[in-house]
C-alpha cells in the first residue's frame, strides 16, 4: 500500500510528519513524500526541510494521498501541473485525505464539490469559496475523502485511517507506540474553549497558517 504526501515549498511539518509517524507503521504501508522535482524542500518556518524522494510523475497511482496544509498552499491553488497530479491521483486512491489548509488544495482541484470537509479555524470561509460544504469538526470523512483540521488534528485524522485501513486494534497499538495521550496545560486549542479576544488577535495577525 502506497501513502503519497505532498511536500511543496513552505507546508508545515506537523501537518505531514504528524501523519507520517501513525501511517508509516502500518503493516504493509509504504509512504513516500513527493514533490514537484525530488530534494528537500522546506517548510513554513525555514528552519526545517524534509527530502522529497520522488517527483509527482513518479508517483502514479498511490493508494493514499496525503495534502499537508501551510502557507505555501496559495501557491498551488492555482497550479495546473500540482492540481492535475491531484486528480490523476485521486482516480486511483482509496483515500484522499488533507490536514489544516491542505483541504484548500483539494477543493481547489475540483475534489471536494459538494462534500463536508474541515480545514484550520481561519480557512473554513475559503473552503466554502471553493465548493466544499465547511464543518466545524476535529476530522470529517465523506466518502472516501478525509479531512482534518489544523496541524495537530493531522494525527487523529491517520488514527482514524488506520482504524479504517487495518482494524481498530492495529490503530490501538500504534497510539500506544507513539504514546498519544493528549493533555495540554491549556484550553485554548480551539476556537470554542479560546478567549474571543486572542482569536481576533490571532485572525489579524501573521501568526496564523493559513492563505
Amino acid at each position: 500500500m502506497q501513502i503519497a504526501v505532498l511536500l511543496y515549498d513552505r507546508f508545515t511539518a506537523l501537518d505531514a510528519v504528524g501523519p507520517y509517524e501513525i501511517l508509516s507503521r502500518v503493516p504493509g504501508a509504504e509512504v513516500v513524500f513527493a514533490a514537484a522535482r525530488p530534494g528537500p524542500v522546506r517548510t513554513d518556518m525555514g528552519s526545517l526541510a524534509l527530502t522529497a524522494d520522488a517527483a509527482l510523475s513518479e508517483v502514479a497511482a498511490p493508494d493514499v494521498v496525503l495534502v499537508p496544509g501551510g502557507p505555501g498552499v496559495t501557491d498551488l491553488l492555482a497550479d495546473e501541473p500540482a492540481l492535475d497530479w491531484l486528480r490523476r491521483a485521486d482516480a486511483a486512491t482509496t483515500w484522499t485525505a488533507s490536514v489544516c489548509s491542505g483541504s484548500l488544495l483539494l477543493a481547489a482541484a475540483g475534489l471536494l464539490a459538494g462534500r463536508r470537509a474541515t480545514s484550520h479555524w481561519i480557512c473554513q470561509d475559503v473552503l466554502a469559496a471553493f465548493g466544499a460544504v465547511p464543518a466545524a469538526e476535529r476530522v470529517v470523512i465523506d466518502g472516501k475523502y478525509a479531512t482534518a483540521a489544523g496541524v495537530s488534528a493531522g494525527i487523529d485524522l491517520a488514527l482514524q485511517l488506520t482504524g479504517r485501513m487495518a482494524g481498530d486494534r492495529v490503530a490501538e497499538a500504534v497510539q500506544l507506540v507513539v504514546e498519544y495521550d493528549p493533555q495540554p496545560p491549556y484550553t485554548t486549542g480551539s476556537t470554542a474553549t479560546a478567549p474571543a479576544a486572542l482569536v481576533e488577535s490571532l485572525r489579524e495577525s501573521n501568526l496564523v497558517v493559513g492563505v
